[in-house]
């Protein structure tokens, strides 16, 4: 359009969708509207936004359902999604991350939360310049390319999965708290719960399983350290 992110904002609500459009033209985004699923879909394969806002609860199709079709849909599955809400429990946080969103936002939210969640999920999901791929014992991570190959087989995962194995993988052998993951992966001005890095920790381990009986079982490299938390190590765990 004119140089700009474009975000596209998903909510069954006008008046949600247009203060979300004004607080994002503010802060220098191009924004485009859909009022359902069916609008979202076609806004998202003709416009192809950087991101989405997503509404959990639209009339017809979810919003939860909808991103379970676009982490299906191999021209979508990188697409960054951040849900919006008023479901606030625990239990309904888990399922929009389980279910492929990368961040989580309740309403009602202040706009300038929301503003920081969308460029620290716009940083973190940017391309990685001048990296070399790496590989230990199979596993191979190419960071220009933006794919992951197990034993030679593609490997779909989400852009915040990538991200955390391919920080992991950097840093073999070494423990790290949530905390520090939380920091590095996902970006020290980022209020999100700990709790958070299980979710993808568990979204990862399931993307490396192997998908033949007797296969390498890569998702064993992602390792749990007792008391610390995660490690990435293609050595017999530790505790």
């Amino acid at each position: 359009m004119n140089g700009k992110q474009t975000i596209l904002v998903v909510d069954d609500e006008s008046s949600i969708r247009d203060m979300v459009q004004l607080s994002l033209e503010l802060a220098g985004f191009n924004c485009l509207q859909a009022a359902n699923a069916r609008e979202a879909m076609g806004q998202i394969l003709d416009a192809r936004p950087d991101l989405v806002l997503l509404d959990w609860m639209m009339p017809d199709t979810s919003g939860y359902e909808l991103l379970r079709r676009l982490r299906k849909d191999e021209n979508c599955a990188r697409l960054p999604v951040i849900m919006l809400t008023a479901k606030a429990e625990e239990g309904n946080r888990v399922q929009g991350l389980d279910g492929g969103a990368d961040d989580y936002v309740s309403k009602p939210f202040s706009p300038r939360e929301l503003i920081a969640r969308i460029r620290a999920l716009l940083r973190r999901t940017a391309p990685v310049e001048e990296q070399q791929p790496m590989e230990f014992d199979g596993l191979r991570l190419d960071p220009l390319a933006h794919r992951v190959f197990a034993d030679a087989r593609p490997v779909e995962m989400g852009p915040t999965e990538f991200r955390l194995l391919q920080f992991l993988m950097s840093h073999p052998d070494r423990a790290y708290s949530r905390a520090q993951l939380l920091d590095q992966v996902w970006g020290a001005n980022v209020y999100i719960d700990e709790r958070t890095v299980d979710v993808h920790v568990r979204r990862l381990r399931k993307a490396l399983e192997p998908v033949e009986a007797g296969a390498k079982d890569f998702g064993e490299f992602i390792q749990t350290v007792r008391g610390t938390g995660y490690r990435f190590s293609n050595q017999m765990a530790r505790a």
